[in-house]
């Protein structure tokens, strides 16, 4: 199975605990969201509802290329 490459920086980072943390870019570039409750989810996933409290950014969508 192919695996692709992440950067750090570019689609994570560590946190101060050493804990990886995926960026916004990253989420955009998976294209879905996970529903874990990520930091930085750029689909407005709530956890504690269960819900999507904003609707996806026209600016923010990937491109489709």
């Amino acid at each position: 199975m192919y695996q692709k490459i992440i950067k750090e920086h570019e689609d994570f980072y560590y946190n101060e605990q050493g804990y990886k943390v995926f960026t916004e870019a990253y989420h955009l570039k998976r294209g879905y969201c996970c529903k874990s409750g990520c930091k930085h989810c750029p689909y407005g996933y709530d956890k504690k509802t269960d819900s999507f409290k904003k609707p996806l950014r026209a600016e923010t969508k990937p491109n489709a290329d």
